[in-house]
């Protein structure tokens, strides 16, 4: 086993001239901002992240503002950014936040985590970076660390290897509270800057001369990670329908299943499905523009957009609601069904 002292110091001090000092949420120990940063860099880039984290806090300055907001207020904001159940959750956490614990983040690791949406690694991430509790985080950057660094080859794919590596992760802190901080930020910041995964820096990192995986020649072995997700396939098809004054016409989807509660064009199975779910007249004047493929993460949507253009949104047209062109860009709308209503309905 790893001691503590060379991997803790040699990161803490390493961050402290080589990390990132630069990143919006980085200003202060503002747990909200910590939070909303957490959950928007879930599985996203922080190049993705940034303008959707001014535009939230432009929006939402506090948590207070965030619990007060709709949920399609919410959700128009978070648009395009994906994984959406992260927007409901965040939505749900601010107002537990406010109701029950006076729209101050609990300060504690324990706590944190009876929040909705809020997992260990992102409590511990708070706790840490905020209120200096020596609790270890474990998103995905640092398991690559830390499993390069321990040489730990278990098979990361089941919870009990997953349980001993977060052991090993809480043994590594550091022992004064006061640099869990710059500890946890430093961490971070290796496995996202340095640590990649693909060709890792390793001249680069401050790690290298105790690293189990470089010793080996063989960094990019690690994590080891063997269960697959089992990819699915579906096709759609889109009515895209655009009056003459511009209007479109948007169905909510339901609270649960794909794009839950996100406003999008109704949705069939077929296209004979689509065609029968309109007026005769709109069936003829129907076309079909091109199919592309819009990747979930387990399952590839084949969509086929179908336009047409009625000349009045009055006519007997499938459940919904036709919204004007002022309206929608501020829906939460999926990324496939904006992207089509920029090219056809602009």
């Amino acid at each position: 086993m790893k001691t503590v002292k060379p991997f803790a110091e040699r990161l803490v001090r390493w961050q402290r001239t080589q990390g990132r000092h630069d990143l919006p949420w980085q200003a202060n120990r503002d747990p909200y901002r910590v939070w909303l940063s957490e959950i928007m860099l879930q599985q996203t880039q922080v190049s993705t992240v940034m303008a959707y984290f001014d535009r939230f806090l432009q929006n939402f300055p506090t948590v207070h503002a965030l619990a007060a907001a709709s949920q399609d207020e919410v959700l128009g904001l978070w648009s395009g950014l994906g994984y959406y159940s992260r927007a409901r959750n965040l939505h749900r956490c601010a107002q537990a936040v406010v109701q029950e614990h006076g729209g101050l983040f609990p300060r504690s690791f324990e706590v944190l985590q009876t929040l909705p949406g809020i997992g260990p690694s992102t409590a511990a991430a708070i706790a840490s970076l905020c209120f200096e509790e020596r609790v270890a985080i474990l998103d995905g950057n640092v398991k690559r660390v830390l499993t390069r660094f321990l040489g730990f080859g278990d098979d990361l794919s089941l919870g009990a290897h997953e349980r001993k590596l977060w052991a090993h992760a809480q043994s590594l802190l550091p022992v004064k509270p006061a640099d869990m901080p710059t500890y946890t930020q430093g961490i971070m910041d290796l496995g996202a800057t340095v640590c990649t995964p693909r060709k890792p820096q390793c001249e680069a990192c401050p790690m290298a001369s105790l690293c189990a995986a470089k010793a080996l020649g063989a960094p990019e072995a690690f994590p080891v990670k063997t269960r697959k997700i089992r990819r699915t396939s579906e096709s759609l098809w889109f009515l895209l329908a655009v009056s003459r004054q511009g209007e479109v016409l948007l169905q909510q989807r339901p609270q649960q299943g794909i794009w839950a509660g996100l406003y999008c064009l109704p949705v069939f199975e077929s296209e004979e499905a689509l065609r029968l779910a309109l007026p005769p007249k709109a069936q003829t004047q129907l076309v079909a523009a091109p199919a592309f493929k819009h990747v979930l993460t387990h399952k590839d949507l084949h969509l086929h957009p179908c336009v047409v253009r009625p000349a009045s949104s009055s006519t007997q047209w499938p459940s919904g609601e036709w919204v004007n062109a002022n309206a929608w860009p501020a829906l939460g709308l999926p990324a496939p069904v904006r992207s089509l209503l920029l090219a056809h309905a602009t």
